[in-house]
């Protein structure tokens, strides 16, 4: 057995409540070097445009060009992606992008959907819902290639109505990841550029010659595009500021140990910094969980990453029952919720907060991440306790639609009048009134 020095609390110690909340500790300030640097990036590609672009792309993917054409990739191009990969590939990317694009479909049937109706004086009130007219994506590369987070973020947008989805994606040294490039022909790309970093989302929020400016940036990054992305929020439109990714895992002791343990490796493996937690009453459980751990680790290729998350961010804890587990897991609210019990749907209903929520020993989180149908996309440290997965609702906006009627004018005239006074403001008053005084006179 390795010598993983995984941490495990009680939740019946004395303490357990500073423990946990030292576990739960992520800090998601950025680097004052790094604000400032992305400061310095945006400005410059605001002030500059294209030419600032080329020469960052240049600086920081090692990517020299002479003009934003060599960085633009067409439709055909995307198509040619697709056409090379192998078929297994792109069964995979289609059977997955169907899956997705099913589920928001029937997102968008539950409410994104206009509606109005008329009140007994006639008056009519309602909501309409529109699509974007654009927006962007960032796709991660470099260290790894996301093709799934292409289909998260384009899918849910297109079922949404956006006309335009363009797509950034660093391609360091000009090596282009074929899967990637498939997987935003499959999802509807319709414009796509080989740039990344803060220089890509201040490109998308002010455009350039040659990128378009868009509505609403969605999808995840490093330091310097989380950073970028903080900045631009109120020229255009965020999906979220996220952070490591997290699992807990819910266990009655009836899963076998080794697959959640390798559950736990499969949020672990993304970085140092991500987070997985086992919540069980069953300290024998948790003691086979500890051995399967050390026996598989060995043989993982990422073992050195899992080793560094489990021991900064891990951790094994025993409750006094499934129910407190369930109260413990809505005091972390975490991004991926695993309930590997013979009766998830018991636990289920006293679940609160999660980004998404995975029942039974079947549904491991690898599954949503890739193919299942919901959206990865999932809000972390803690904050979904008030907010939700990206889902088609991100894509849209809201207007309100009001229609007063001559009898509802007279109804509501008394009453807003009444509030504007009290307010001071005069104006707001009289326009009110002034429909209870006369009519409009018609031919």
């Amino acid at each position: 057995m390795t010598d993983l020095a995984l941490r495990q609390l009680r939740s019946d110690a004395t303490d357990f409540d500073e423990q946990l909340r030292r576990l739960q500790h992520w800090s998601a300030e950025t680097d004052k070097a790094i604000e400032q640097r992305v400061g310095e990036i945006i400005d410059d590609v605001r002030r500059r445009g294209d030419a600032a672009v080329l020469e960052y792309t240049a600086r920081f993917d090692a990517l020299p060009v002479p003009s934003m054409a060599a960085l633009q990739l067409s439709r055909d191009e995307l198509k040619q992606a697709f056409d090379a990969i192998t078929p297994a590939q792109r069964d995979a990317l289609q059977a997955a992008a169907q899956r997705v694009r099913s589920y928001h479909e029937r997102q968008l049937e539950a409410c994104g959907r206009s509606w109005q109706y008329r009140d007994e004086d006639g008056t009519l009130l309602g909501q309409k819902v529109t699509p974007l007219d654009r927006v962007g994506i960032y796709v991660p590369g470099g260290k790894a290639a996301y093709p799934s987070s292409v289909l998260m973020n384009a899918l849910p947008a297109q079922v949404a109505g956006v006309a335009d989805i363009v797509m950034v994606v660093p391609t360091p040294r000009g090596e282009r990841n074929a899967l990637v490039l498939a997987a935003a022909y499959v999802a509807g790309v319709t414009q796509a550029f080989t740039v990344g970093g803060a220089q890509a989302v201040a490109a998308l929020a002010y455009g350039t010659d040659t990128v378009p400016r868009v509505d609403k940036i969605t999808g995840p990054g490093n330091a310097y595009v989380a950073s970028a992305k903080r900045r631009v929020f109120g020229q255009v439109g965020i999906d979220m500021i996220a952070g490591p990714s997290e699992i807990l895992v819910l266990a009655d002791g009836s899963t076998p140990p080794d697959w959640v343990a390798m559950d736990l490796f499969s949020q672990a493996e993304h970085d140092e910094l991500a987070q997985s937690i086992l919540l069980c009453p069953d300290a024998a459980y948790i003691d086979a969980v500890r051995e399967s751990i050390g026996k598989l680790l060995p043989a993982m290729p990422r073992r050195d990453v899992i080793r560094a998350s489990l021991e900064g961010r891990g951790a094994l804890i025993l409750t006094r029952s499934m129910a407190e587990a369930c109260e413990i897991s809505n005091r972390i609210a975490p991004e991926h919720l695993e309930v590997s019990s013979r009766d998830p749907g018991r636990w289920e209903p006293l679940l609160r907060h999660a980004g998404a929520i995975f029942l039974g020993a079947f549904t491991s989180e690898s599954l949503g991440d890739y193919c299942a149908g919901p959206n990865h996309v999932l809000p972390t440290s803690g904050t979904a306790r008030f907010s939700s997965p990206l889902g088609v609702y991100d894509f849209q906006k809201r207007s309100s639609l009001i229609e007063v009627s001559e009898a509802g004018a007279h109804k509501l005239g008394p009453i807003a009048a009444e509030l504007a006074y009290g307010e001071g403001l005069q104006a707001h008053a009289r326009a009110a009134e002034m429909r209870l005084e006369r009519g409009i006179e018609r031919d």
